[in-house]
């Protein structure tokens, strides 16, 4: 049977396996972004999904299990995240067992496709080369691309030869926690997110005729419509005089519900987020994940909200921590904020200005110089 991955390139060229996950679509973009760059760089790059190295049916079973749990039951997946990813003292759960049986399908990849390097830039996979790494199965380096603001310790394997993080808050993290090289090179987001958005204004004229002189914002809850509570926001930030558009991803379910609301705006899968970005004054993002990464890189303020348990709650708190966002204790807290980052003001361009400073590196440049196409930056 064919393994899940195209070549990694010519011969004599640099070359990257980077290691994703189809875990929502965060994993992805971040992975689809990193082979671009790569190949700009002159370096071949493919990308090959960590759940199909897994045998047949538990990569699909363990997809569908997270997405149940964090829709339908977020109690008892934090209770796995306290459980799996939060440390603490004496014997822990991990994803040893679950990574072991990905060893021989990614080293069969490896032997067939020979890179340079492989890039992990999902906590499983991180652990999966760890392993390999540290009993030297594995032998070409292993980069991590730790796309958590909160960086939990089933990204944390001491066998991997470097970590690339979105903040030098979590490198420093990685560093005390392993001892090993671990460098802030910003978030990893899709060059249309930078720069003029051509479709901002076919949205400012949609949100005109929709609701004239009401404020629009964006309500994320990602590619699987994890929210809770999703409609009666929307609806709050209508009486107090917003176009609340929702994001509900590919969940059409959800969609209908915030539809029937009055003033209110519901998208599904939403293939222009540049330009809708754009032309929104702000996000109310429930993850600390792709999506307010994006809004950060477009230059749009983002509000934490009713975060998603676990790596979500933590991500939101850590961001705002930084400075990159604000965290809305409750539904005054929101409106409160709101109020202040949709019009001209100080914290709006404080905010606009920590979340663009945020992109200070490239880590496709980090990881083509693991792979020896270029030098490493100072």
């Amino acid at each position: 049977m064919r393994l899940p991955s195209d070549r990694v390139g010519a011969p004599g060229a640099g070359r990257v396996l980077v290691v994703s996950a189809g875990m929502g679509a965060g994993h992805d973009a971040v992975a689809r972004e990193l082979v671009r760059r790569l190949e700009a760089l002159d370096c071949g790059a493919r990308r090959v999904d960590v759940l199909e190295l897994l045998p047949a049916g538990i990569g699909p079973g363990l997809r569908s299990f997270y997405r149940t749990t964090i829709r339908h039951a977020p109690l008892v997946y934090a209770g796995i995240y306290r459980a799996f990813f939060r440390p603490g003292s004496g014997l822990r759960p991990g994803s040893a067992p679950l990574a072991a049986l990905a060893e021989d399908r990614l080293l069969a990849l490896v032997g067939r496709e020979r890179p340079d390097v492989v890039v992990p830039v999902f906590h499983l996979a991180a652990q999966l080369t760890g392993r390999l790494r540290a009993r030297g199965a594995l032998t070409v380096p292993s980069a991590v691309v730790v796309t958590d603001f909160a960086v939990h310790r089933q990204w944390l394997h001491p066998g991997n030869d470097l970590h690339l993080c979105v903040t030098s808050e979590a490198a420093d993290t990685v560093r005390r926690a392993l001892g090993r090289p671990s460098v802030a090179t910003g978030p990893v987001v899709a060059a249309r997110f930078f720069g003029p958005a051509p479709g901002a204004a076919r949205w400012r004229r949609l949100f005109d005729d929709r609701a004239p002189g009401r404020p629009p914002v964006l309500l994320s809850v990602g590619a699987w419509g994890a929210g809770t509570r999703v409609a009666a926001t929307a609806r709050l930030l209508a009486g107090a005089g917003y176009l609340p558009v929702v994001l509900c991803g590919r969940d059409e379910r959800l969609r209908h519900e915030p539809a029937r609301s009055p003033g209110v705006l519901a998208l599904g899968w939403e293939p222009d987020m540049p330009g809708l970005m754009a032309a929104s004054g702000a996000v109310v993002d429930n993850a600390a994940g792709q999506t307010a990464l994006e809004a950060l890189a477009v230059g749009v303020p983002v509000v934490g909200y009713r975060p998603i348990p676990g790596h979500g709650r933590e991500g939101v708190l850590r961001m705002a921590a930084l400075g990159l966002s604000d965290h809305a204790a409750d539904s005054w807290d929101l409106l409160r904020l709101l109020d202040a980052l949709t019009a001209p003001s100080a914290i709006r361009r404080r905010r606009i200005g920590e979340g663009r400073r945020l992109f200070a590196e490239d880590a496709a440049v980090r990881v083509a110089a693991a792979a020896g196409r270029t030098a490493a930056p100072r």
